[in-house]
């Protein structure tokens, strides 16, 4: 797949056609392509570029297959990354719930948290990705496991510095139903971005088109027409800046 050069992108629509970018030596990817759920190394390039400078301090408190860590090695950025279960060993063992790290220590944190209970990331009993976000009672679980996220993140960022979480709304469809759209759909961006607001301030909100194959196959199109439902086409990433509270607008 023909990769276009890397540059800033100019407007709130991000498309992009490969999970990865060509790093500038052209010697390897960034994370891994294996992993489930792992975020495209652009978005995490362009978000660097933009909001910091080389030498800042990186965190990704859910780094998974360490892309976040990757792309600061490229940019010249000190990367730290922290995983209930570590996939490689620059991770760290740590639950984003109670970052081990100290207060007003790193200058941006990028986080692609879980959405719903749709991918099995480990079968560490803690991990978010095994709470429903529709569950029987209305996904507060969920949301307050990640309302703890928030807050940690809000405890390690500087005070002006920027932070960014990248996620999907979902939707499941309910047993025994067949067409007429019964499901349940869970606006789990919405949710996430009203608890942000409690404790930054929005500098801006991001579509990115995820470019997956396997949305246009003939049976995933089938099932989402004769459901009366819709495929997930694109990602909210919600660009946020830590100032005191009387200064938010």
């Amino acid at each position: 797949m023909n990769r276009p050069p890397l540059r800033i992108a100019p407007t709130t629509l991000w498309e992009y056609p490969s999970q990865h970018y060509n790093a500038a030596d052209g010697s390897r990817m960034q994370g891994d392509k294996a992993y489930v759920g792992a975020t495209p190394s652009w978005v995490i390039w362009q978000l660097l570029q933009r909001y910091t400078r080389e030498g800042d301090i990186v965190l990704d408190p859910m780094c998974g297959s360490g892309t976040t860590l990757d792309v600061c090695t490229d940019l010249q950025r000190k990367g730290i990354g922290f995983d209930l279960v570590p996939s490689r060993p620059d991770i760290r063992a740590g639950d984003a719930r109670a970052i081990p790290q100290e207060d007003a220590s790193v200058d941006f944190v990028f986080v692609d948290p879980p959405y719903s209970t749709h991918v099995d990331y480990s079968d560490d009993p803690r991990c978010i990705g095994k709470l429903d976000a529709s569950g029987e009672d209305g996904g507060a679980a969920y949301y307050r496991a990640m309302e703890g996220v928030i807050a940690q993140i809000d405890r390690v960022l500087k005070p002006r510095r920027y932070m960014a979480l990248y996620v999907s709304d979902s939707w499941r469809k309910r047993r025994g139903t067949a067409g007429g759209g019964g499901g349940v759909f869970m606006p789990i961006g919405f949710e996430l971005f009203a608890r942000l607001r409690k404790r930054f301030q929005p500098v801006d909100i991001i579509c990115v088109v995820r470019h997956n194959a396997t949305l246009g196959k003939g049976n995933w199109r089938r099932a989402a027409e004769e459901g009366n439902f819709f495929l997930r086409g694109f990602n909210y990433l919600f660009i946020m800046k830590k100032v005191p509270a009387a200064a938010r607008r």
